[in-house]
C-alpha cells in the first residue's frame, strides 16, 4: 500500500470541520467528492474514519488517533509554506474573509479591488453571512463585524469609516405626517423594526441634552435585513434607522429626507478580526498591511496601531 501527503488532505480537512460541505468549501470541491476521497482513503487503511449520519460527521476511535498524529504535520507544512511565501517579490495564496451582507458591500469589496490589482497572486473568497460563525472552526482567516459582536480572544483592527447612522423616510411619508422633533416622537410613527439573528428586536439609538437613548420603534414590519430595510423605506412603508453609506446617494437626490441628526451619534468603525496565532499567514499579512496603509491615507497625521 502506498500513500502520499495528498491522500489525506480531504481527511483532514473533514475532521476539522467536521462537515464534508465544509470541507468541500475549504478545498473547492463537491461535498461527493470530498466523501469519495474519504471513502477511498477508508478502502486502503482497511479501517472506517468516520460515522456518517443524515446529520453529523464524527470521527472513529481509528479516525481521532490518525487525525491528531497528522494534524501537527500538515499545520506545520501549512506554516512553511508561508514562510516560502515570504521570499517572494510578492505573496501568493488564499485569504478567506466572513462578513455580514451590508459590510460586504459598503467597505470591503471597495477595499479588496484595490487590494487584489496590488496582489494579483492572491485568491481572495468572501463569505457573506449575517450569523455570527467561528472563523477558526470554519477555516477563515478573518472576519469584519461590528466592535460589540466580535469575541474577546480575537485581535481587531479597525476597518473603514467610522460608522454614521440616519433616520430616514421619503417626502411622501412626512407629507401624511409630521417629522418627529424629539426620538421620544416615534411612538407617533409607523417604523420599520429591525431582528437581529439573536432574535432579539434592534432599538434604535440616540444621544442629546439627555444622554443616551434607547428607543423601541413602533411599526407592522419586522425584517432581518438591511437592505430590505432601506427597499421598505423606499417604498413609503415608514421611518428606517440606516447606514449613512447605505442611504447617502438618496439623500442627495432627495428620494429620502432624514430626520432627527442632531441626536444620530457616529459609533465605531467595523472591525477586522483574526486569531491571535503563532505564525500569520502572508495573505492576511499582506491585507493587514493594506488596510492600514489605506486608512493612514484617509486620516494623515495619525498613527496606526496595527
Amino acid at each position: 500500500m502506498q500513500l502520499n501527503f495528498s491522500d489525506f488532505t480531504a481527511f483532514i480537512s473533514v475532521a476539522r470541520h467536521k462537515s464534508f460541505r465544509g470541507a468541500g468549501n475549504e478545498l473547492g470541491l463537491s461535498p461527493s467528492a470530498i466523501s469519495h476521497a474519504v471513502k477511498q482513503l477508508e478502502q486502503r487503511l482497511k479501517v472506517r474514519l468516520f460515522n456518517r449520519t443524515t446529520r453529523s460527521v464524527a470521527l472513529t476511535e481509528a479516525g481521532v488517533n490518525l487525525f491528531e498524529r497528522l494534524r501537527p504535520v500538515f499545520d506545520e507544512f501549512d506554516t512553511l509554506l508561508d514562510e516560502i511565501n515570504c521570499f517572494r517579490d510578492t505573496p501568493m495564496g488564499t485569504l478567506r474573509i466572513n462578513t455580514s451582507r451590508l459590510a460586504s458591500r459598503l467597505v470591503l469589496i471597495p477595499m479588496i479591488a484595490g487590494f487584489s490589482r496590488q496582489y494579483p497572486d492572491i485568491m481572495v473568497e468572501i463569505t457573506t453571512d449575517d450569523k455570527l460563525v467561528d472563523i477558526v472552526q470554519q477555516s477563515f482567516d478573518a472576519g469584519i463585524r461590528l466592535n460589540t459582536t466580535v469575541e474577546k480572544d480575537m485581535i481587531t483592527v479597525p476597518i473603514g469609516p467610522k460608522i454614521k447612522r440616519v433616520v430616514v423616510a421619503t417626502p411622501g411619508y412626512f407629507e401624511r405626517h409630521p417629522a418627529p422633533a424629539h426620538p421620544h416622537d416615534l411612538v407617533n410613527h409607523h417604523s420599520i423594526i429591525f431582528r437581529l439573528q439573536s432574535g432579539r428586536i434592534y432599538n434604535w439609538e440616540f444621544e442629546g441634552p439627555e444622554g443616551k437613548l434607547e428607543i423601541a420603534p413602533v411599526g407592522s414590519i419586522i425584517l432581518d435585513d438591511m437592505d430590505s430595510t432601506l427597499e421598505a423605506v423606499l417604498c413609503g412603508a415608514g421611518l428606517g434607522y440606516l447606514y449613512y453609506d447605505q442611504v447617502k446617494a438618496h439623500l442627495a437626490n432627495g428620494t429620502l429626507v432624514p430626520v432627527l441628526e442632531e441626536w444620530l451619534p457616529e459609533f465605531p468603525s467595523l472591525q477586522l478580526y483574526y486569531p491571535n496565532r503563532q505564525y500569520m499567514p502572508s495573505p492576511l499579512r499582506a491585507f493587514l498591511d493594506y488596510v492600514k496603509a489605506h486608512r493612514d491615507a484617509e486620516m494623515p497625521g495619525k498613527q496606526s496601531k496595527i
